[in-house]
């Protein structure tokens, strides 16, 4: 709601022409389709294999639960929900006014922090911390580096490099909705430390697979310094 009603009021008309001809947009090729629906998953089961090398809990919970088809329709419902809800905003609004002042990486990294930080929150209230199930000295340093650091800013500059080759709302809803749908699906319900643990891994994985990007894209992510977007002009 947010996201629609900005791009309404700073925009006006224009903008929430272009904001719906984004949301349509879904001819981008079959490979930004793998892209975003498949990055998710196949890093995070290949985090959980190595990981459950050291110790079963890192078995990835599809795998372990018995009423695997509840946990596969919670999955899907939690991946849509989230991937259409908070794309309105994060993609049909803050990354590309973002976009005509900073390039992908700056991008990605001022929405991914923003990102990490709004989900770290909710994982604060939701994690046991405020009933004092879990140390305020281990939860908050893992707060902290997780912000930095975290799987959701990586996560971040791969979905604004995806979006600024395809211009597509939607697809980005989709990259979303994927990276949501299976971790619920996949991370399995573990300790506080194990959840830690593999969190991190997974934060590293997809920082190698932002610099592997970046390497094959001659160390620049940003295609152009800037593209036209929402206001429908291009940048000097």
């Amino acid at each position: 709601m947010a996201g629609i009603l900005l791009t309404g009021l700073i925009y006006g008309r224009a903008g929430l022409r272009e904001f719906r001809s984004r949301l349509l947009r879904w001819r981008v090729g079959a490979r930004w389709y793998a892209v975003a629906i498949l990055t998710a998953p196949l890093l995070i089961t290949a985090v959980l294999l190595g990981l459950s090398l050291l110790s079963p809990e890192f078995f990835a919970r599809i795998f372990i639960t018995s009423d695997k088809a509840s946990v596969l329709l919670m999955g899907m419902a939690v991946g849509l929900a989230a991937g259409i809800f908070e794309e309105l905003g994060w993609t049909g609004f803050a990354v590309p006014t973002m976009r005509l002042r900073y390039g992908v990486l700056g991008t990605g990294l001022i929405v991914g922090v923003l990102w990490q930080t709004w989900h770290l929150l909710i994982d604060y209230w939701s994690s046991g911390v405020t009933s004092g199930e879990i140390s305020l000295a281990i939860w908050l340093p893992a707060w902290l580096i997780g912000t930095v650091v975290g799987q959701l800013v990586a996560y971040r500059v791969l979905m604004v490099w995806v979006y600024e080759r395809t211009e597509s709302l939607l697809l980005a809803m989709l990259m979303h909705a994927s990276l949501a749908g299976f971790t619920f699906i996949l991370f399995p319900p573990s300790a506080v430390v194990a959840n830690l643990i593999s969190g991190f891994a997974y934060a590293a994985a997809l920082w190698v697979v932002v610099a592997a990007v970046a390497m094959a894209n001659g160390w620049h992510l940003t295609r152009q310094p800037l593209l036209r977007r929402v206001t429908g002009e291009s940048g000097s």
